[in-house]
């Protein structure tokens, strides 16, 4: 199955991306974690996409496109992947559009919706794994021991883009640039929209069912 998870900052889709990934055996992969991967490896690309995280921004597209169709190809994951914050504006989607058209296209997009209020409460209190960037919660899932991942013992950090100061900004760009997708992908007959204010274990199981009737 090829899908998207698409969803406002702070809606879950990377807690829920791992989750399903690992239930499923999809290959996955989120464009903020092949920035960070360019990030840590110093490289140009690496340097220009933290210049707009940093202030809450989106990477622009060419940027982005690039990367993301670089890891379906080169990872042989055509048939078969789940895309994690990609796409994120139309143009994106157009440009995925026209690399899976000749297969088929994707096949599910799950929007998972969240109110602004709960996804600043979310966002503000986030703290990301710095080795395997499994996300945990000051206040709803922290972690056993302060500022250690549970998983792999590594940091944990609050990123850049979810400090107070980037996370109104980042919600007025998803706003302006990323809602439209959902008007796009729902005339295409493929997204199915899912309450995102419920717990993990909530939220996930009705993911899994949908995914699992769908095949």
């Amino acid at each position: 199955m090829r899908v998207v998870l698409l969803g406002p900052p702070g809606a879950g889709k990377g807690t829920q991306a791992i989750r399903i990934a690992d239930k499923l055996s999809l290959p996955k992969v989120s464009s903020g974690d092949l920035f960070r991967n360019h990030q840590e490896n110093d490289t140009d690309l690496g340097r220009l996409a933290h210049s707009y995280m940093a202030r809450g921004s989106l990477v622009p597209d060419g940027i982005t496109i690039k990367m993301v169709m670089e890891w379906i190809n080169t990872q042989n994951n055509s048939k078969t992947f789940l895309l994690d914050g990609f796409p994120r504006t139309l143009l994106q989607a157009e440009a995925l559009d026209k690399e899976l058209n000749f297969d088929g296209g994707l096949d599910l997009v799950l929007y998972i919706k969240v109110e602004e209020k709960e996804l600043i409460q979310r966002l503000e209190g986030r703290l990301i794994c710095k080795k395997c960037q499994t996300p945990f919660h000051i206040h709803t899932d922290p972690p056993s021991k302060s500022g250690i991942c549970n998983k792999c013992d590594g940091a944990l950090y609050q990123r850049d883009d979810d400090k107070p100061s980037a996370v109104k900004q980042r919600l007025q760009v998803y706003a302006n640039q990323t809602e439209p997708l959902i008007a796009h992908y729902r005339k295409s007959g493929k997204l199915e929209e899912i309450n995102g204010q419920r717990s993990v274990s909530i939220v996930e199981n009705e993911i899994i069912s949908i995914l699992t009737q769908s095949k």
